[in-house]
């Protein structure tokens, strides 16, 4: 099943719950119910395969990072808790995309993130919407448990105006023109 496909059938579950609902309340709690118990029997299923693969010697750090580089099946394992690195190492690998334009300042208990973004839009000194835009899905991906995102803004270099370098030639203790 590539990518698009697992995606779409994802997409198609909730078209079903959703149009479950049209057959009222009840219809629509059995739908979600039957959906629940299918991932929870998954979910058992994967924990299983890992710990048997583990008892085996077969779950190597290559093949955890292996699984855990995966898409779909680290989107599994985040859905059944299973997922192998800790939030915070999953939030500072996503962030690595985006070189060092971004900086994980905090990951607090309760599941917020703060950062700070260092690349601007266009020398304004405020983040490109797209920058945070692309993070904020980055993070999200990742670290599906996440309850927010907060940006701090990084304070811009001082930029000192030409005329104030040339302002201070002529003043005692500055730079002298030479006579000649």
């Amino acid at each position: 099943m590539s990518e698009a496909d697992w995606r779409a059938a994802g997409e198609r579950v909730e078209t079903l719950i959703d149009a479950s609902a049209a057959g009222g309340a009840v219809a629509r709690e059995r739908a979600e119910e039957l959906v629940r118990l299918v991932a929870d029997l998954y979910g058992a299923g994967l924990q299983r395969l890992l710990e048997i693969a583990y008892e085996r010697g077969a779950l190597t750090d290559d093949v955890l990072a292996a699984l855990a580089g995966d898409d779909l099946v680290a989107s599994l394992l985040l859905v059944h808790g299973l997922h192998p690195y800790p939030a915070r190492t999953r939030i500072e690998q996503a962030l690595l995309s985006h070189g060092g334009a971004v900086q994980l300042l905090d990951l607090s208990a309760d599941g917020v993130v703060r950062l700070r973004i260092t690349g601007s839009h266009d020398g304004c000194g405020s983040p490109a919407p797209a920058l945070r835009l692309a993070v904020e899905e980055a993070i999200e991906a990742a670290a599906p448990e996440v309850t927010a995102i907060e940006v701090e803004q990084s304070e811009p270099a001082p930029v000192i105006p030409v005329s104030a370098l040339f302002a201070r030639l002529g003043e005692p203790g500055g730079r002298q023109e030479v006579a000649s």
